[in-house]
C-alpha cells in the first residue's frame, strides 16, 4: 500500500526491486527521445515499411537503430508484436558493422542487459536467447544479400554507401519473412538519389534529431568548437542539423546533371592525366591537396576516373600520394598549379618520383572563372564521372560564385578543372603546355 500512495520519484523507486529497476532502466520506450523511438506512421498516415532516421553527428542514430534491433529480436511492446527471427546488419563496410553497430559504444552489445545476444565474429552473426539471429554484411558487397532472407533489416550511414542502389535493391529482395518486414536506415543525410527517393514514398517514415539534440551526452568542448565553428553552415546544416542539402541555386554543375553523365566504366583512354591543386602553405581552410585522375576517350569525352584527394599540407606526403595516383592510373603527365610554391611543386614531386614528366599550370584568373569553360563542357555531355565520387561532387555542387558555402578551398574542383582543361581545352591535341588562366 505504501509503494500505491507513493508520492515522488524516489518513493516510488524506493519501492522498486532490483530486477524491477533494471528492467525500467532498460525500457528504451520510456529512455528514448521521441525521435528515436519507432514512429506510429509513415507519412503517407499508413503503416510504413522504412523509418529513416536523419541526425546530425552524435545524435543518437545508432543508438536508437541498436535499441530498435534488440527490441525486434526480443519482441517487445512498441517494436514488434512477436521476436523477429532474422535481422540484417548493413553498415558501409564490415568494420563499420561490426565497430560502430555491433560492438560501439552505443552499439547492441552496449545496451544489451541479460538478454545480451551471443556475438559470433567469425560468422558475423549474433544470436539471442530466443534464438533470434542477426546477420552482419558490408554494403561494399551487394551480392552477398543475394540468397539469405530476413523480416527486418538495420541500414546504417545509407548516405555514404558507394553502391546504396545496388545494396538496397538485393535487400528488398531479401525481406520476405513475416507479416510485415521493415528496415531502419540511419544516416546523416547527403542528397543522393536513394535517400531522396526514400523521402517521397508515403509507406517512408521520417524523423529528425540535431546534434544539439543529444547534448547531455556530448563532450561541452565538442559542443561549443564544431557546433561553434560549422552552425548555419552548408555543412553544418547536413553534418549537424540533419538536413539533406540539394544544390545551390547559384552553383555551377548540379547533381542531377552529374548523375545523368555518369559511366560505369571506362572505355580505352588515349591519354591520363593526374592533376595537383597543392596546399596553399597549410592554413586551417586549405590544408588539403586535392589530386584528381582523367582520361580522354576515342569519343572525345572526359572521363573522370578518380578522386586520390588528402588531408595534408606536407609536400612529401601530399607528392608521395600524387605520384601514386599516376602510376596506378597509368597518367601521361601530372600537371600541377605552380601558383602556390612554383618549382617547389616540381622539385618535391621530382623527390618522390624523378621519372613523373610534371607541367606547371599557372592561373591569372579567378576560380569561377576557371571552372565556367569547364562546367560547360558537363552540361554538353562531355565530361562523365566512372563511377561515384561523392566528395568532389558534393564541392562541385556546393561551388557559388562566393566559392564554397563553408568558405573552405575547394581543393578537389581545382583539381578537376586543371584536369579537364588540360585534357580537352588546351588546344586540339591536348598536349601539355603552361597553360594561363
Amino acid at each position: 500500500m505504501r509503494c500505491v500512495q507513493a508520492g515522488t520519484a524516489d518513493e516510488a523507486l524506493a519501492c522498486l526491486g532490483a530486477d524491477e529497476i533494471g528492467r525500467l532502466l532498460a525500457d528504451w520506450m520510456i529512455w528514448g527521445r521521441e525521435e528515436q523511438r519507432p514512429p506510429l506512421k509513415a507519412v503517407g498516415g499508413g503503416d510504413w515499411t522504412v523509418w529513416m532516421f536523419l541526425g546530425g553527428r552524435g545524435a543518437g542514430k545508432t543508438r536508437a537503430g541498436a535499441e530498435w534491433v534488440r527490441g525486434l529480436a526480443l519482441g517487445l511492446p512498441g517494436f514488434a508484436v512477436e521476436p523477429v527471427g532474422r535481422i540484417a546488419l548493413i553498415g558501409e563496410t564490415a568494420a563499420d558493422v561490426r565497430e560502430v553497430m555491433v560492438e560501439g559504444v552505443s552499439g547492441i552489445l552496449a545496451i544489451s542487459g541479460k538478454d545480451r545476444p551471443l556475438w559470433e565474429p567469425s560468422r558475423r552473426r549474433l544470436i539471442w536467447p530466443n534464438g533470434a539471429v542477426a546477420q552482419c554484411f558490408s554494403a561494399e558487397d551487394p551480392e552477398a544479400l543475394r540468397g539469405p532472407q530476413f523480416g527486418a533489416a538495420w541500414c546504417d550511414e545509407v548516405g555514404k554507401w558507394k553502391q546504396a542502389d545496388a545494396v538496397w535493391d538485393m535487400l528488398q529482395f531479401g525481406l520476405r519473412l513475416g507479416r510485415s518486414p521493415r528496415q531502419m536506415v540511419t544516416t546523416t543525410p547527403r542528397p543522393i538519389p536513394l535517400l531522396k527517393r526514400l523521402m517521397k514514398d508515403p509507406r517512408t517514415a521520417v524523423t529528425h534529431a540535431t546534434t544539439q539534440a543529444n547534448a547531455y551526452n556530448l563532450a561541452p568542448t565538442f559542443l561549443e568548437t564544431v557546433v561553434g565553428r560549422y552552425a548555419g553552415t552548408r555543412l553544418g546544416r547536413q553534418e549537424l542539423d540533419g538536413e539533406i542539402i540539394d544544390d545551390r541555386p547559384d552553383a555551377l554543375w548540379t547533381r542531377e546533371a552529374i548523375e545523368s553523365a555518369r559511366a560505369d566504366a571506362a572505355p580505352d583512354l588515349r591519354r591520363v592525366v593526374v592533376a595537383v591543386d597543392p596546399p596553399a602553405g597549410g592554413g586551417k581552410r586549405s590544408d588539403a591537396c586535392g589530386i584528381v585522375a582523367a582520361g580522354i576517350g576515342s569519343d572525345e569525352r572526359v572521363y573522370v576516373i578518380a578522386d586520390w584527394t588528402v588531408s595534408v599540407a606536407r609536400p612529401d606526403l601530399w607528392a608521395a600520394e600524387a605520384v601514386g595516383c599516376w602510376h596506378a592510373h597509368e597518367a601521361d603527365a601530372l600537371i600541377a598549379e605552380a601558383n602556390q610554391g612554383g618549382e617547389m611543386v616540381r622539385s618535391v614531386i621530382a623527390q618522390a618520383d624523378p621519372a613523373v614528366p610534371v607541367t606547371l599550370v599557372h592561373a591569372t584568373r579567378g576560380k569561377w572563372l576557371r571552372a565556367e569553360p569547364v562546367a560547360s563542357l558537363y552540361a554538353q555531355g562531355r565530361v562523365r564521372h566512372v563511377g561515384p565520387l561523392p566528395a568532389l561532387e558534393d564541392e562541385m555542387c556546393d561551388f557559388g560564385l562566393n566559392g564554397l558555402s563553408g568558405g573552405h578551398s575547394p581543393d578537389r574542383l581545382d583539381a578537376l578543372v586543371w584536369a579537364v582543361t588540360a585534357l580537352a581545352l588546351d588546344g586540339p591535341k591536348g598536349a601539355p603546355r603552361l597553360l594561363r588562366f
